[in-house]
């Protein structure tokens, strides 16, 4: 469970310091690579931290998805940005895509068998 909290707080980060370019574009451009940066690199740390529970490929279409789906709506919401029939068809493939790579994926505990399969055996 905490390596989804930390992955729900690498999406958090990456959407927000994402955000952050644009919204200090305008008069503080400067300001806004630095915190994007910053909460880049907590996002990737964070992301770091789920990896030791949670799949890499589930938690990088979660990551990359979920961050794509919430930066679009926040540009939607915050800065009028407009969004086309055809995105709001790709944004929902994207979030069935992503729960696809999630149910298809066993857990991360190998039993005993199936690490004796993985095994180089001599002969």
């Amino acid at each position: 469970m905490r390596a989804w909290s930390f992955l729900f707080l690498a999406v958090f980060f990456e959407v927000t310091g994402t955000s952050s370019i644009k919204l200090f574009d305008q008069h503080f451009p400067m300001l806004g690579l630095i915190v994007m940066y910053g909460l880049i690199g907590i996002s990737y740390f964070c992301l770091s931290l789920s990896l030791k529970k949670v799949p890499v490929g589930v938690a990088y279409a979660i990551w990359e998805g979920i961050g794509i789906v919430l930066i679009t709506i926040v540009s939607v919401l915050l800065f009028d940005e407009h969004i086309s029939v055809l995105k709001v068809v790709s944004l929902v493939l994207i979030i069935v895509g992503i729960l696809l790579i999630k149910s298809g994926t066993k857990s991360g505990v190998i039993s005993s068998d199936q690490k004796a399969d993985y095994s180089v055996r001599e002969v």
